[in-house]
């Protein structure tokens, strides 16, 4: 597999902070990240922003109906 570019390691950050990648795959994009500052950044913003949200998402109860307008969104439409 080549280096991924900018654009696609850009684009694949979400799968690569959640693990959900080959092992080759991400190899490659860690390796990128390396090598790339403007990558490394945004990879560190999306890695912090995931943190924040995780972190408030187990301390703060949801808001009311929240889960249920999030389920609705995913609803098949008829």
């Amino acid at each position: 597999m080549s280096d991924p570019d900018c654009t696609e390691t850009l684009r694949e950050l979400e799968l690569f902070l959640d693990g959900e990648m080959s092992d080759a795959q991400l190899t490659s994009i860690r390796a990128h990240l390396e090598e790339c500052e403007q990558c490394f950044e945004a990879f560190d913003f999306h890695a912090e922003l995931k943190a924040v949200i995780a972190r408030k998402c187990r301390t703060d109860p949801l808001p009311p109906g929240l889960l249920a307008r999030i389920e609705e969104c995913f609803k098949p439409e008829s």
